[in-house]
């Protein structure tokens, strides 16, 4: 999504570290592009713990390429917004073409390079395409709130961490007005999210250790 804001600090490059060790045996066996999902709720770091693994991969001579689930949302995230705010049962996994990015997903398995893929253009509050050429790229990381629930993912990363222990991340990310209908919402996603813990081949704990499940 063009126009995030990523604040990487040293919990984050310490999980990303601790997971890659994990999952780094599993790339090392697979003949195909890897492709990892790094989960959770909002404001739990996935954007940045994903970053963080792809930078620590890449010390190891491993090429990365991030897909972010916020490019998939059905509308633009200010358009998104109002529609939950019309609506509150919207919010959820139909808000995402999560059938988009496991069609992708399946197209890169399969040995497509080159995929035209959603850009969200954050500013501006709409969504435009780009292609990506994933030639040379060794794994594919993809992240946001539900990518747990993918199909076609080969280690499942999953941050535990819930809403309040987020607030203060939320806070200091300053994307959404702080109010009761946003913990509503953010309640919400708690109940669906929280389920995918036991999809996980990685959780992240609360103190940002990685351990296999």
């Amino acid at each position: 999504m063009r126009g995030d804001i990523l604040i990487i600090d040293d919990n984050h490059r310490k999980a990303a570290s601790e997971a890659v060790q994990l999952i780094l045996p599993e790339i090392e066996k697979s003949n195909k592009k890897f492709v990892i999902s790094v989960a959770g709720e909002s404001g739990a770091g996935k954007s940045e713990i994903a970053a963080s693994i792809a930078e620590v991969l890449e010390k190891k001579g491993l090429k990365c390429f991030i897909f972010q689930q916020d490019d998939y949302f059905v509308y633009p995230p200010k358009t998104n917004a109002k529609t939950r705010e019309k609506d509150i049962n919207w919010v959820g996994e139909k808000e995402v073409k999560l059938d988009l990015i496991d069609e992708e997903l399946k197209q890169i398995s399969e040995g497509q390079t080159k995929i035209e893929k959603p850009l969200v253009i954050f500013q501006e509050d709409r969504i435009d395409k780009e292609t990506v050429d994933l030639n040379g790229i060794d794994v594919i990381i993809v992240e946001g709130t539900y990518t747990t629930a993918l199909k076609n993912v080969d280690q499942r990363v999953f941050i535990n961490r819930d809403l309040y222990d987020t607030k203060a991340s939320r806070l200091k990310r300053n994307r959404e007005k702080q109010d009761e209908y946003l913990e509503k919402i953010l309640m919400i996603e708690h109940e669906i999210i929280s389920a995918h813990k036991a999809l996980a081949d990685v959780i992240i704990t609360k103190d940002y250790n990685a351990i296999k499940r």
